[in-house]
């Protein structure tokens, strides 16, 4: 997927290429082409023979708050779960995994803001100010309490949204973002600070543009969008205070080949109190809060993996708990 977006122009210069690895890295879209489809007519997909069909969209809309008109869907039944997409991305690239999430889960899903088919407004990309409209969002759609969901830049949304609203969140799983800019590798900050509308053209030809192309309202808005996105990745951002703020349970998971340097993950896992001492054969000192590393995973394909899915649904349906040795003896 990754090598698609490298190969928009076989004669690009060096000098372009560090411009679209960035572009990989953020967009992280570039699974939309090749997953299922799960925005047809009827909201839903066929079943395939080794896994079930996606639950069809129930309700669907868009709500304005704060100047910024929200692109939502809901499917499936069950306790609700809100969904963020990554930068650049829209619901859709949650396509390969969400049956996993509509099984028995009512999935609320949004376009943030200046993405899918919600438009950009007329205010910069703030990931606390988005995390506060989705508190009121999801309120607005009717829901007190719910799980959430977010990855990469919507997992930055999802930290900020706990901490706005810490009252609304039942739990929380934060999927291959970083709680601040130091986070990502030291390389990867000077192409984030390169990103802006003079990448558009050269992008015209991605499953990132043609994604978007193909829902949003004002294709035109595109480069505005790229240079929202730079505007916000230059900002030397540092989240630790809303970390302090998470009450509920929360789970961090990210590849083993993730662009989370691991000290980073680990620090992260830290702030939330897990990770400071042995639990004990009891579990007597263990922390709600958990971390997961998956193996041979990118930041690109943690989004789409099935151990991912199956592991955040695991720790939202409060389970995961294995058998201690006293308990597997019946003592």
């Amino acid at each position: 997927m990754i090598a698609a977006v490298l190969a928009v122009s076989t004669q690009t210069r060096s000098k372009d290429m560090s411009k679209m690895t960035l572009i990989s890295m953020i967009a992280t879209a570039a699974a939309f082409l090749a997953a299922p489809d799960i925005s047809g007519a009827d909201g839903g997909t066929p079943a395939s023979e080794d896994r079930k069909a996606v639950a069809p969209i129930v309700r669907k809309g868009s709500l304005p708050v704060n100047g910024i008109d929200y692109y939502y869907e809901i499917r499936g039944e069950g306790e609700p779960l809100l969904l963020l997409h990554g930068g650049l991305g829209q619901i859709e690239m949650f396509a390969p995994v969400m049956p996993v999430f509509t099984d028995h889960r009512q999935v609320i899903a949004v376009d943030l803001q200046g993405h899918g088919r919600t438009p950009l407004g007329k205010r910069p990309i703030e990931l606390p100010a988005i995390g506060a409209d989705l508190a009121i969002l999801v309120k607005q759609l009717g829901y007190d309490k719910l799980d959430v969901f977010g990855y990469s830049f919507g997992g930055g949304v999802a930290l900020n949204m706990a901490a706005t609203a810490p009252d609304r969140v039942r739990r929380l799983v934060i999927l291959s973002a970083p709680y601040a800019q130091n986070g990502f590798f030291p390389e990867m900050l000077p192409q984030q600070a390169a990103v802006g509308a003079g990448m558009a053209d050269m992008m015209k030809d991605t499953p990132m543009f043609l994604s978007y192309k193909a829902v949003a309202p004002d294709v035109s808005e595109f480069p505005k969008l790229l240079d929202a996105m730079g505007a916000l990745m230059r900002e030397p951002i540092d989240y630790s205070d809303a970390v302090a703020k998470l009450t509920m349970p929360v789970m961090l998971i990210y590849g083993d080949a993730d662009m989370i340097r691991p000290e980073h993950m680990i620090d992260f896992y830290h702030k939330l109190g897990g990770g400071l001492r042995d639990a004990g054969w009891m579990r007597e000192n263990m922390s709600r809060n958990r971390l997961a590393i998956l193996p041979d995973l990118t930041h690109y394909e943690t989004f789409a993996s099935p151990l991912m899915a199956n592991m955040a649904m695991t720790f939202l349906d409060g389970g995961g708990k294995a058998p201690n040795w006293a308990e597997q003896v019946g003592k």
